[in-house]
């Protein structure tokens, strides 16, 4: 069965981008760039069209270096003068973290659900570049809170002074006639760039031997450069790179110094080995050294996160990240590459770091990060926001929490202060799902026979929960406590956003093992998410759509051939 042409497109072109490495050297170069010596207008960013040019003429001439191109990190190379056997299979080794979905719960044994909120979205884009790859993502790959939070809904603002406002719904499930999926919202109030604290950031690069490749430092290169562009004359910014040793390349530069903080990032070369731990250290100096009290103090990291040199212990770099972020100095991941991604250290250093995390994985998504979303991605409205949801049992008997399985919280956690939890940025929205099964319906668990009564429940006729939020302001002091009850209400048409949502979640749990979208396929995904794309301004909902239709391209020919080269990464 032949491929069809959007899947061979991708497939192609990541595979001959992925086997082009360049030999170069580590640091910065001492080759003058001639754009950072003109005027302050002329070195303005160029656009995403020529820098994309850029990157792809960069290709171009490594192809016509007339010598046998190295293999992708991690593969082993072919003989010389040998072809690549038919269904020949290159040793993936990406590292994801395993996680069971959670549980289901019975409202009468376990009425409470507490977790941490999320606003990570790297998992999206790095699944998208996976499929846009031709290649079908690792369950380890898949976390659903942020497949459906990449995406922006229409929630209601605050109004009561509170730094986010809190929505929710409640509409029947897609793939089972017995539940309902309840929707909890939350949105931030936005920030414009120009109303934001003075900031202090320190860009730390990874410029070691696994960067050398199109979608490693051409791209970081490129997306700091963006990121350059928004920056004002009161904000401050240093440049350290990491290979086999880390270094300062730029001191703290006014934002005022465009052309000279695109000259430092733009002579950056790579090769050598990863001593990743040095480098988050100096560059947590450097951010100490201009420290901007009350202001923003970041650390911005961007790496594919294959650390083999030096500190590579995965609990002791995260411990690194907390014990750095009580000194208010919080840390941004930013992932890049492809074949050797560490993906569980990624998303784990931002947890750890009280930062977030996104993987750019095209200049489309670095420009949605770092220009888009910049207030979101760099200023903190609300820390160590948790979630606690307590469900009526007279009204719902069973419920699962749909994604945020590493966000999970005891119970007593959600009233402890000392207990971290995520942050929430300017604008920033939060989703959460949950499946319900309302009393008298069937459900996934069988009866108890010896089950006792348990004390006499207040009815709160039509009350199905109650939604309780926690947070902290961010100059810290005791967290503050928002509470609402989720009423019931007839069950009519879901709202657009709730629906696409609903697909999303679909979308993430097919792509897993999918035991509880029973025969919802596919196919029922694709017609819903497009059917629910309403005002879709920046066309990312009718991507999805391509993306689901693409998934199941894939998984046909998987099914089909399962020794071709897009076959599952397990």
């Amino acid at each position: 069965m032949s491929l069809p042409l959007h899947v061979l497109r991708p497939l192609a072109q990541g595979f001959a981008a992925g086997l082009l490495l360049a030999v170069t050297g580590c640091g910065v170069s001492s080759k003058p760039d001639s754009a950072s010596e003109s005027s302050p207008v002329q070195a303005e960013l160029k656009t995403e069209s020529s820098v994309q040019h850029e990157l792809l003429d960069a290709d171009a001439s490594m192809s016509k270096r007339n010598v046998r191109p190295a293999p992708m990190a991690g593969f082993a190379p072919m003989p010389a003068g040998e072809a690549y056997p038919q269904g020949y299979r290159d040793e993936q080794r990406e590292q994801y973290q395993a996680l069971a979905d959670n549980p289901i719960h019975s409202v009468a044994e376990t009425p409470v659900s507490t977790f941490s909120a999320d606003v990570d979205t790297g998992a999206y884009a790095n699944v998208r570049r996976l499929l846009n790859q031709g290649r079908l993502p690792p369950e380890g790959a898949v976390r659903l809170e942020e497949m459906v939070n990449y995406f922006p809904y229409d929630y209601a603002l605050p109004t009561d002074g509170s730094p986010f406002g809190v929505t929710t719904e409640l509409a029947a499930s897609p793939w089972n006639s017995h539940t309902r999926l309840l929707r909890i919202g939350i949105k931030a109030s936005d920030r414009a760039a120009a109303e934001l604290a003075p900031a202090n950031l320190v860009f730390l690069v990874d410029v070691s031997g696994s960067m050398d490749r199109r979608e490693g430092l051409p791209l970081v290169k490129s997306t700091l450069k963006l990121l350059v562009d928004q920056l004002r004359d009161q904000d401050r910014v240093s440049l350290v790179i990491y290979a086999g040793e880390s270094r300062v390349v730029l001191e703290p530069t006014s934002g005022r110094e465009k052309a000279k903080i695109r000259t430092a990032i733009e002579q950056l070369t790579a090769g050598g080995s990863t001593a990743g731990a040095s480098g988050i250290e100096l560059a947590y100096q450097q951010a100490q050294q201009a420290f901007i009290p009350k202001g923003i103090n970041r650390v911005l990291l961007a790496t594919d996160g294959d650390f083999n040199v030096g500190v590579s212990d995965f609990d002791s770099l995260k411990q690194m990240a907390v014990d750095k972020r009580k000194t208010g100095i919080s840390l941004t991941t930013l992932g890049f590459g492809v074949d050797n991604y560490n993906e569980h250290l990624m998303e784990q250093l931002a947890d750890a770091g009280d930062g977030n995390y996104a993987y750019i994985d095209n200049l489309r998504e670095a420009r949605k990060v770092l220009v888009d979303q910049l207030g979101s991605t760099l200023a903190v409205v609300a820390k160590n926001v948790k979630l606690q949801v307590e469900f009526n049992p007279a009204q719902v008997s069973e419920y699962r929490l749909l994604g945020y399985e590493n966000r999970a919280l005891k119970r007593e956690d959600f009233s402890n202060d000392k207990v971290d939890a995520g942050e929430i940025g300017a604008g920033h929205t939060v989703t959460a799902l949950y499946e319900i099964v309302p009393k008298g319906e069937k459900g996934w668990l069988e009866p108890l026979r010896y089950a006792q009564p348990g004390a006499a429940i207040a009815e709160k006729h039509g009350e199905l929960a109650m939604l309780r939020v926690r947070y902290q302001l961010p100059e810290g002091g005791k967290s503050r406590l928002i509470e609402r009850p989720i009423v019931d209400s007839p069950i009519g048409k879901a709202s657009d956003d709730l629906r696409f949502a609903a697909a999303v979640a679909a979308f993430s749990q097919q792509l897993k093992d999918g035991r509880y979208t029973g025969e919802f396929s596919l196919k029922d995904t694709e017609a819903l998410a497009h059917g629910a794309r309403g005002d879709d301004r920046f066309g990312l909902r009718s991507e999805f759509v391509q993306l689901v239709e693409l998934a199941q391209s894939l998984r046909t020919t998987t099914a089909s051939n399962p020794t071709a080269t897009e076959r599952r990464i397990e």
